[in-house]
């Protein structure tokens, strides 16, 4: 019995790893036993610790993980003997974001409830980990994109290593930077929130640690004696914990070439009204210095969709003066409208383009900055209709930052 249980657990694991992670997961009919695969647990003394189990989609986010982190989480929670709670992923990456190929076919197929729950289950759970009442550490070892940042950057610490890869892409696939981006985003020093969420270009490890999106580094392959010292841990101090993260933790040092060296000159282009003399002020600056990171920024730029430029833009300036409840029940309007609304085919071309046929040529509507009216951007911040319900957060229970 013992060895037909351990064969049926392999056909599972099989079947999730060809099928569920490669393929839309809403096609097919995988039962709940097979679907909590992509959340795994640890348990050691009294710590928790969620593993984010897609490893060959980069464990890129599901409704049902949504729904299953905020189970977990809840549970967690509410368990005196369970002290503070750790999340990481499998493989290679810590999460690259929303599964937006699954999305992509469920707008397709034209199943706009289905997207609604996708949202829904990891916005609300961000808003969770956002208020949590026990010491969290996101583990941050690998890619971390996206969706990936909103179930990470909200906790209490976030460890990042020399393999992180922080982005916020979304404007290359005419979305917009969601899941509490405009939250997180918007609160980093001087510009830079514009610049990521504009350009959707990278940041190391090191450089998460300067700019306050991590709270500690660590070399990678020093990852496991880091997390055994903290299984040993019997606290729910977050001092206690952050205290074993310190004496883990090592110095990093971020590129001379990189954008954190560069806040004087993001502050100088990225902090004007408009995308359009945001890239003006770019194209000055790379005629007069020859420097081949404007050139990269400008590139990337012209790359992205036009709207989704604007919107994101409007939507970091707007999450500076607001709290997380209040970005991501905002973000929930775009989201709908960005992949329901009447401007939904963007995404669906920049995900054709950058992830289905991989031709690289997206063709956005409206097809430059100057079409992109403002009443294109209004619209995009609005309710799909005057009837459509807002996204649902406890925020009279849970005390939002």
């Amino acid at each position: 019995m013992h060895n037909a249980k351990g064969l049926l657990g392999r056909i599972v694991r099989d079947k999730l790893w060809r099928f569920g992670y490669r393929r839309s997961l809403c096609s097919l009919k995988l039962t709940s036993e097979d679907l909590d695969y992509q959340v795994l647990v640890e348990g050691s003394g009294c710590s928790r610790t969620a593993i984010l189990n897609r490893p060959p989609a980069l464990n890129a986010l599901t409704t049902h993980m949504g729904y299953r982190l905020q189970k977990l989480y809840k549970n967690w929670e509410e368990d005196p003997n369970i002290g503070f709670v750790m999340m990481k992923g499998s493989g290679r990456a810590f999460c690259a974001g929303g599964d937006i190929v699954s999305l992509y076919h469920l707008r397709t197929r034209g199943s706009p409830d289905a997207i609604r729950e996708f949202f829904s289950s990891l916005y609300s759970f961000i808003y969770l980990l956002g208020t949590y009442l026990k010491p969290h550490v996101a583990i941050l070892n690998g890619v971390t994109m996206g969706g990936g940042t909103g179930v990470s950057i909200p906790g209490t610490f976030r460890v990042a290593t020399d393999r992180t890869i922080f982005a916020t892409p979304e404007t290359i696939i005419g979305f917009h930077p969601d899941a509490g981006a405009s939250f997180n985003l918007s609160h980093l020093p001087g510009r830079l929130g514009e610049y990521l969420g504009l350009t959707g270009l990278k940041l190391s490890g090191a450089e998460m640690l300067a700019c306050g999106l991590a709270t500690h580094y660590i070399i990678s392959e020093e990852v496991p004696v880091m997390e055994e010292q903290l299984k040993k841990l019997l606290t729910d101090d977050p001092s206690v914990v952050e205290s074993c993260l310190e004496k883990c933790a090592e110095v990093a040092h971020p590129e001379k070439t990189g954008v954190i060296r560069r806040i004087d000159l993001l502050e100088k282009c990225f902090s004007h009204d408009t995308v359009e003399e945001i890239i003006d002020s770019l194209e000055i600056e790379a005629s007069r210095r020859k420097d081949t990171w404007c050139i990269t920024t400008l590139r990337r730029l012209k790359e992205s969709s036009p709207l989704s430029l604007k919107v994101a833009l409007r939507s970091i300036r707007e999450g500076r003066l607001q709290t997380l409840d209040q970005c991501l029940i905002r973000e929930y309007r775009m989201s709908l409208q960005g992949l329901i609304g009447p401007m939904s085919g963007n995404f669906c071309e920049g995900v054709r383009a950058r992830l289905i046929d991989k031709d690289e040529a997206p063709k956005w509507d409206p097809p430059s900055l100057e079409k992109v009216s403002e009443d294109m951007v209004d619209d995009y911040f609005c309710a799909l209709t005057p009837t459509e319900p807002d996204l649902d957060l406890p925020v009279k229970l849970r005390e939002s930052i």
